[in-house]
């Protein structure tokens, strides 16, 4: 199993011996689809950056519901924040189609960290990033409906993961995962993506979604 730290942008500013001290130190397993590679709440003792595969990340509520805030694909980095603030992690990461992760401790990362000034900017602008997201994600679920944040979230899929040959979004997800992203029951997902589908918003085969009408679900979902 190969990786390199290249298919990571989060990387780009170590210098060539930070490199090989990454790759020596790091640690390449595979994972299957609902394996889960950390929980909310546990101390974790390094951090993980996507060579193959998807995972969602999400926290957990009310009787166990989960709320996916978040998906982390190849070149991204998992775990980090923990790390940094010394804190146990404040989500869960599990994976939706087979993985292969790389496994970064975490005393390599703060050694980066305190050595690459320029590795901390991009940490922190990573970390600002995630921030504003999850502030937007707070200011649609006060202010939108449940049908404008559904047709913002296939946006969303569309934008992140793109399409296959025949046009359907690249990653295939449970009407309960759907659900969980979204912040509404499994019920009414359902009965949305049937209304969607009726509007010739969408053609749905199986847990496939494609996307008909995208100037009509941007109009929707306010992204105008």
């Amino acid at each position: 199993m190969g990786c390199s730290v290249a298919d990571s942008n989060i990387f780009k500013s170590l210098s060539k011996e930070e490199r090989e001290l990454l790759n020596q130190e790091k640690n390449c397993n595979s994972y299957l689809k609902g394996d889960i590679i950390y929980h909310e709440g546990n101390r974790i003792s390094g951090c993980y950056c996507v060579n193959k595969g998807i995972l969602k990340i999400y926290k957990t509520g009310i009787e166990g519901k989960e709320q996916i805030i978040a998906f982390a694909q190849k070149g991204d980095i998992i775990g980090y924040r923990s790390i940094l603030s010394s804190e146990p992690a404040c989500t869960t990461a599990q994976v939706i189609d087979d993985t292969l992760l790389c496994y970064i401790p975490s005393e390599i990362l703060l050694s980066l960290v305190k050595s690459n000034s320029s590795f901390s900017l991009d940490l922190m602008q990573l970390t600002c990033k995630e921030l504003n997201q999850a502030n937007m994600y707070i200011k649609d679920i006060a202010q939108k409906t449940v049908r404008e944040r559904l047709a913002e979230i296939l946006l969303m899929l569309k934008t992140t993961f793109g399409e296959d040959g025949e046009g359907y979004l690249q990653i295939i997800l449970t009407r309960e995962d759907l659900a969980n992203i979204v912040g509404t029951a499994t019920e009414s997902v359902i009965r949305l993506l049937s209304e969607f589908k009726s509007d010739n918003l969408i053609e749905l085969s199986n847990k496939k979604i494609k996307i008909l009408n995208l100037s009509a679900l941007k109009k929707l979902s306010y992204d105008l």
